[in-house]
């Protein structure tokens, strides 16, 4: 057996960066002692939510992930706890901003930087006016544990993200993300579109997933919660509730999801010379 313990984390957070790294920081010390590997906080996670609204100061809040001072703390911190956690950040690169995710792995090394390829626009999600799409294509990262894969926010409603990155190897995906109320239609609630189509990932590729998000209110705007974890069948194996903060944790075994996923045979079918229509924009050939 090549068994993985992962968990994820759902809390309020401040307009405050020290006090939700401090907050986030004992909730991963939580997750270690309790035996979680790989353990994931939600998007943006170090202050509000700043994207509900589109306000030039806010770009002073990006840094570099070269010596990034929160990256650098979760570095220390997953080191001495010899566990892996994906840091999401507002990155600064050159003139460009991206919505990012930094791997560090068990020995504080960080494998790379994901940017966010697919960027939303709307009310409360107005994130095009900050972010550049991403340009690092999606990634499965070799960590000490296994192979992950991750996404981040609006990246989890597209099937073909999770289908590269299982593709690509990975062995579990993880998606931080900052999902909630919409402005502008307050009996809009997506809370379950969102995990059925994640769950929708997990049973087209036989694969574990992990969705961390945040709750509470921030300037009117509601999180909903509802951080989970699915199995390879698609089953809900952990979840916290809308208001609820804390972690959630679930053990899989690699090897025989390998196994179930060879038998399902969805990758052995695949007729990728039939696919040519998904690599156009309006389905033209």
């Amino acid at each position: 057996m090549n068994m993985i313990t992962v968990a994820a984390i759902q809390t309020a957070l401040a307009d405050n960066p020290a006090l939700n790294i401090k907050r986030i920081s004992g909730w991963v010390r939580d997750a270690a002692a309790q035996g979680a590997q790989v353990i994931l906080p939600s998007e943006l996670f170090e202050g509000h939510y700043f994207c509900r609204e589109q306000r030039e100061e806010f770009f002073a809040l990006a840094r570099s992930a070269i010596a990034h001072p929160t990256i650098t703390h979760f570095q220390a911190l997953a080191e001495e706890l010899a566990v892996v956690i994906p840091v999401s950040f507002f990155e600064k690169a050159g003139p460009a901003y991206y919505n990012s995710v930094a791997i560090v792995d068990t020995d504080g090394s960080i494998l790379g930087t994901y940017r966010k390829s697919h960027i939303p626009d709307g009310p409360g999600y107005e994130e095009k006016f900050y972010f550049r799409p991403g340009n690092t294509g999606f990634q499965v990262w070799e960590t000490h544990f296994g192979k992950l894969g991750v996404g981040i926010c609006w990246d989890q409603w597209f099937p073909e993200s999770a289908r590269a990155m299982t593709l690509m190897g990975a062995e579990i995906l993880f998606y931080p993300t900052a999902i909630g109320s919409e402005p502008h239609d307050p009996d809009l609630d997506t809370k379950d579109p969102w995990q059925r189509a994640m769950i929708g990932h997990a049973v087209s590729n036989v694969i574990p997933v992990v969705a961390a998000n945040r709750t509470g209110t921030e300037g009117g705007q509601v999180f909903y919660g509802h951080s989970f974890i699915a199995d390879q069948r698609g089953d809900k194996v952990a979840e916290l509730g809308r208001e609820e903060e804390g972690l959630i944790l679930a053990r899989f075994d690699l090897d025989q999801i390998e196994r179930t996923r060879a038998a399902y045979g969805f990758f052995r079918d695949r007729r990728p010379d039939l696919y040519s229509t998904l690599l156009t924009g309006d389905g033209q050939k």
